[in-house]
């Protein structure tokens, strides 16, 4: 038997020549229940072509999805679909391991599928290149289980509120279980979320504040970091000067100006550090990756999807849904339960408290929302029950609120009053706030009212 023959028939589980199904292994699982098994669970034929007939959508082809998409083929699921709007760019190739030099500037999510398609055999992988919210709900319907592999915090919150906003209390159907990945460094973290059932990403944003924004003081007198420089390179300079006329992250010409500019003034003040590598991480904001951190937490993204999708263990999702691990310091995991929370704007049925200075003016207060780790909302648009403080678009109703943003919230809300705020970039669910004033506010009108009275007699 030659040698190219006898690798095969190893890796098909054959024996004497005679190879056997690439999925023998994976079907010994499948058939028998285990000490672990749902007891209600069925086994056998019919649970195995169920199975099979799992559609499965993966959310992102980089570091994390091209081995979240590599481990589902090998798993078993056959009807793969994989969504991404980027394309690869030279720095992908370090830790994106489906894609070669040959493939920068191509989408992401064809060359993942293709890649994975052309090794595993019977494995259907439709890509899609688009945004996630290019999608409607017909498109997120089809699919049993979603899987997601992002970077991105805002692209999470989006998916999360459109799967709580499908769900029917009397379609089963329509409750599509999420499973969610995400590395940084050598940090890493898995969880599922069974919408309206157990606590969703919106519960947990809390976990995710927003980075603290360097003061534009620092960057314009006394840059102390390489990342100061760039950020000045990025913010004032290219104000500035405007060398081109829209600033494009993934273009490099436009990347290698900002490094000159934030090199130029890192000499300046005797700053070493700043490379291309590090201007472009800082400009689009780059999550560092680590392969290995990558291969853990997709494996365990992928063995809960396994998990979900044949009853064979319990999975995490009604009991300890988080997962958090740790590689800095040798290797640490640990498995806990993220509460629901009532007041969730998402899938809560209370409204959060949420503290305003009164004395604000409005637009101070929209400007506070994408700092406050509960809301972190970038172009929120504002109303009560009773009237539109402020929206972002369409253009007339902008034109037609712009004057509220002169107003201190205090003239427009009342204490305890529940406000509904909208966010283009995520979905179209209302979040529910409850505007609680300050206790220096309630001081000053009571002196106001007392002076009021005074002066009434």
């Amino acid at each position: 038997m030659s040698q190219l023959v006898m690798v095969e028939n190893i890796n098909l589980g054959g024996v004497g020549g005679r190879p056997k199904s690439r999925w023998t292994y994976l079907d010994n699982i499948r058939r028998s229940a285990g000490p672990f098994c749902d007891p209600d669970a069925e086994f056998g034929d019919e649970s195995i072509a169920m199975f099979d007939s799992f559609k499965v959508l993966v959310i992102g082809a980089g570091g994390l999805g091209c081995e979240i998409l590599k481990n589902l083929a090998l798993s078993g699921f056959k009807n793969i679909h994989v969504i991404d709007m980027d394309t690869i760019d030279v720095s992908n190739l370090n830790r994106q391991f489906l894609f070669r030099a040959s493939d920068v500037g191509k989408g992401k999510a064809e060359v993942a599928a293709k890649f994975v398609m052309n090794r595993v055999q019977g494995v259907k992988i439709t890509p899609h290149n688009c945004k996630i919210q290019d999608k409607d709900d017909d498109f997120y319907m089809q699919f049993t289980l979603i899987v997601c592999g992002l970077d991105s915090i805002e692209a999470r919150r989006w998916i999360n509120s459109t799967l709580v906003d499908l769900v029917d209390p009397e379609n089963p159907e329509s409750l599509k279980p999420l499973i969610d990945g995400g590395t940084e460094g050598f940090k890493g973290q898995s969880r599922v979320v069974l919408p309206t059932m157990t606590s969703c990403l919106e519960c947990q944003l809390d976990m995710h504040a927003p980075r603290a924004a360097v003061p534009l003081c620092t960057l314009a007198t006394i840059p102390r970091q390489p990342e100061h420089c760039i950020e000045w390179a990025h913010i004032i300079a290219w104000e500035k000067e405007h060398p081109f006329p829209k600033l494009d992250n993934d273009d490099p010409e436009h990347i290698k100006w900002l490094t000159e500019k934030a090199l130029a003034r890192a000499k300046e003040f005797n700053i070493s550090g700043v490379t291309y590598s590090l201007t472009q991480g800082v400009v689009k904001n780059i999550i560092p990756a680590i392969a290995s951190t990558n291969a853990v937490i997709a494996a365990s993204c992928c063995n809960e999807a396994f998990k979900i999708a044949t009853s064979t263990n319990p999975a995490l999702g009604m009991e300890e849904n988080y997962m958090m691990y740790s590689g800095n310091d040798s290797i640490y995991t640990y498995t806990f339960k993220h509460e629901k929370k009532d007041d969730c704007p998402v899938c809560g049925n209370v409204a959060r408290t949420l503290p305003v200075d009164p004395n604000l003016t409005l637009q101070e207060f929209i400007e506070t929302l994408a700092a406050r780790p509960e809301a972190q909302l970038k172009k929120p648009s504002i109303r009560t029950e009773e009237k539109s403080l402020y929206f972002q678009s369409p253009a007339s109703l902008e034109l037609k609120t712009r004057r509220n943003l002169k107003l201190k919230m205090g003239k427009l809300v009342e204490n305890g009053e529940e406000i509904g705020i909208t966010d283009p970039s995520l979905g179209q669910v209302s979040f529910r706030f409850k505007l609680k004033f300050s206790k220096v506010f309630v001081k000053v009108a009571m002196v106001e009212e007392k002076t009021k009275g005074e002066e009434a007699k």
